[in-house]
């Protein structure tokens, strides 16, 4: 089993971003990056699910990144999320899958990710066609 031990992603800009165990309550663990403002936690939750009738297993992970700016209300300065940002990955599998399948599930995500397709996607609002 693994720990529930901070997870440390690289950023864009290749800074180390912390993101410690927060909580692990009804079969979801929940980890934060914050700077102190609670409504500007960054997060990861990680699920994971109990195998269904046939077998399948589901892990999910979703990740929500809050923009959080300063508004001056009647005079008074406070911090609000201005706009966020969710990922979701979700993993299934059936009973009779095999570690290495897994493991190439895995390796075939990282490596999408990376890919010039998948980058101009997502950084840049463009499609392939």
């Amino acid at each position: 089993m693994a720990a529930f031990a901070p997870v440390v992603i690289k950023d864009a800009a290749d800074v180390d971003v912390t993101f410690s165990p927060r909580n692990l309550e009804g079969g979801i663990a929940t980890f934060v990056n914050s700077n102190g403002v609670p409504v500007g936690d960054k997060k990861i939750t990680l699920t994971m699910g109990r195998p269904n009738a046939n077998g399948r297993r589901k892990v999910s992970f979703k990740l929500a990144l809050p923009v959080v700016q300063d508004v001056v209300v009647s005079g008074v300065s406070k911090p609000t999320v201005v706009r966020s940002i969710f990922v979701d990955m979700t993993w299934q599998w059936e009973a009779t899958s095999t570690p290495a399948e897994r493991a190439d599930s895995h390796a075939f995500a990282y490596k999408l990710l990376a890919d010039a397709v998948a980058l101009r996607a997502i950084d840049f609002t463009e499609g392939p066609w």
